[in-house]
């Protein structure tokens, strides 16, 4: 099981050369990737060209380009250019994001996500390889009929052959979508005593291609924050993210993290958890997250207990790890990034 990390958002609390000296530390660690992350601050693409020439061998994540925000052929573009400055080290990751930044930022409606998502990916394949793009889909065409535009292809070449296609996915459908067209699955709030049951919808979607996942990459986010003397504060650092993603990611009817962790049995704790967190009580909807599900899925805790976790997920089959530090400072998201790559090594 190789490592990642996550560097999240820009800008939240840490400055560049904060989040630059983890993020090298992080590959002199010897973690395989970097992830980044975009909503409405930061773009996923600036960062990952900066640390392209600033580190030398960890691979560089986006973690997600939303779809929305980019034709595919302009995700395809900056890949590309991402992947020729970091001499092949380019992951790339997509996502339909949410309704709310879908139709309230990018004014794109947030229909068909399952047709688009799959169009998205075969145009995104086209123009990597560097085909000449003539494409005629359900949600997207090229080029457009009865008009100017011509049928183009790229003009640089990624120094990749295959350049890997990760799909962030969690309902049902979207993750059989992952098994089916894509070469990685990046799932959030994963528990991995529960793995075995999302996989199915993974191998249903590989089935319908004819394909195995022997290659395919499962690689989940996991927040982290070990720590011998207080656990309850290392859950508490956990609370606030989880209560956003169950309690208001999403409406009352759609949201699902809520319908995941349901699934994981935590019906009642899901429904308190999100009534509370649409209510505008957010601090108690963090509050009411139980122990159990927070302890299911974050490495959180005393060493012992977060090698016994590492060994869970790599035993699950989870290729990729990618760890957040639920810390504040440089010196505290090192520190954490430094214990799971020592954790990690006893994992066998």
């Amino acid at each position: 099981m190789k490592l990642g990390v996550h560097i999240g958002y820009w800008g939240l609390g840490l400055t560049s050369a904060d989040q630059l000296a983890i993020v090298q530390e992080a590959e002199r660690l010897g973690y395989d990737s970097v992830w980044t992350a975009e909503a409405y601050g930061s773009d996923a693409a600036t960062i990952l060209a900066w640390l392209a020439g600033q580190t030398t061998t960890i691979k560089l994540g986006s973690g997600i380009f939303q779809m929305p925000a980019r034709s595919a052929a302009m995700t395809a573009m900056t890949a590309a250019t991402i992947d020729q400055l970091s001499d092949g080290r380019m992951l790339l990751g997509i996502g339909s994001s949410g309704p709310q930044v879908s139709e309230g930022w990018h004014g794109v409606r947030f229909g068909k996500q399952i047709q688009r998502t799959r169009e998205y990916i075969e145009v995104l394949r086209m123009v990597l390889a560097r085909e000449r793009v003539e494409y005629a889909g359900e949600t997207i065409q090229l080029p457009l009929p009865n008009g100017p535009g011509k049928a183009l292809k790229l003009t640089i070449a990624p120094v990749q052959e295959h350049m890997p296609i990760y799909l962030a996915a969690i309902g049902p459908k979207n993750t059989a979508l992952a098994g089916e067209v894509a070469d990685g699955w990046m799932p959030t709030l994963l528990s991995p005593e529960h793995l075995p049951m999302l996989r199915k919808s993974l191998e249903e979607g590989a089935s319908r291609a004819g394909r195995k996942l022997d290659n395919f990459d499962i690689a989940p986010t996991v927040n982290v924050n070990i720590t011998e003397t207080d656990v309850e504060g290392a859950r508490d650092a956990m609370r606030p993210f989880m209560a956003l993603y169950i309690g208001g990611m999403g409406s009352r009817e759609k949201n699902f993290y809520n319908t995941l962790v349901r699934r994981y049995g935590f019906e009642d704790a899901a429904k308190k958890v999100q009534d509370l967190y649409l209510e505008g009580h957010k601090e108690d909807a963090a509050a009411a997250l139980p122990d159990e599900l927070i302890d299911l899925v974050s490495l959180v805790g005393p060493a012992d207990r977060v090698r016994e976790r590492l060994r869970a997920y790599k035993d699950a089959g989870v290729g990729t790890l990618g760890v957040s530090p639920m810390a504040w400072t440089r010196e505290e998201r090192i520190k954490q990034l430094r214990l799971v790559a020592e954790l990690a090594e006893d994992v066998v």
